[in-house]
């Protein structure tokens, strides 16, 4: 993923002053920042949901994105959500769903209708629809909320695992736990990008 020189306003409240990113083959990277710092405007940016004023993102190779907000539809189980989304993909088989929904230990759920799961389960089906095409930039908004400590430990395995076969990860966050699993790390702040030292065992 590579963005460049990214401005938006709204009215009169520049929110994004410029912004540069560059995601390369095979890092596991994050941006944090302040509630209110710009980081929703930049994310409907980079998933290509909003236009920005003035710059440019372009993805290579296949996207995928987890948003913060889920989007599913309660009268559906899980096994149709990811039926639903492998027809839209244009998948052959959903060989790459079952591997995340097995690594997030989630495979037991497939029958359950999505408006009797839990928070973090409903997360664990948001992850997997973003994972299941198997795409070479992925971008995650607040990925891990709602799961609980092994979830947790899963899904940077996960992480860890797409960026070692050599995809582009972006986490991104209003905090950064663990951030010695991180290879890059960026704070967004007064509408820039601004390089951040990672400190193993801190808290950003």
């Amino acid at each position: 993923m590579d963005v460049r020189d990214v401005h938006h306003s709204y009215r009169r409240h520049a929110v994004l002053r410029g912004v540069d990113l560059r995601l390369r083959p095979g890092t596991l990277a994050g941006i944090v920042g302040e509630n209110g710092a710009g980081k929703s405007t930049l994310l409907k940016i980079l998933s290509g949901e909003l236009a920005p004023d003035r710059g440019s993102v372009r993805h290579y190779g296949r996207f995928g994105y987890c948003p913060q907000s889920v989007v599913l539809d309660d009268s559906f189980t899980v096994r149709q959500h990811v039926d639903f989304f492998r027809t839209a993909f244009g998948l052959a088989d959903l060989r790459r769903a079952r591997e995340v929904m097995e690594v997030l230990a989630f495979t037991e759920y497939l029958d359950m209708r999505v408006g009797l799961l839990s928070g973090g389960s409903r997360q664990k089906l948001n992850l997997t629809l973003a994972l299941m095409h198997d795409p070479d930039v992925l971008l995650l908004d607040e990925p891990y909320q709602g799961f609980d400590w092994e979830t947790y430990l899963r899904f940077w395995e996960l992480a860890t695992e797409l960026r070692d076969t050599g995809r582009s990860v972006l986490v991104v966050s209003h905090l950064a736990y663990d951030l010695d699993r991180l290879d890059q790390l960026w704070r967004l702040e007064g509408g820039r990008l601004h390089r951040q030292e990672r400190r193993t065992g801190a808290a950003a």
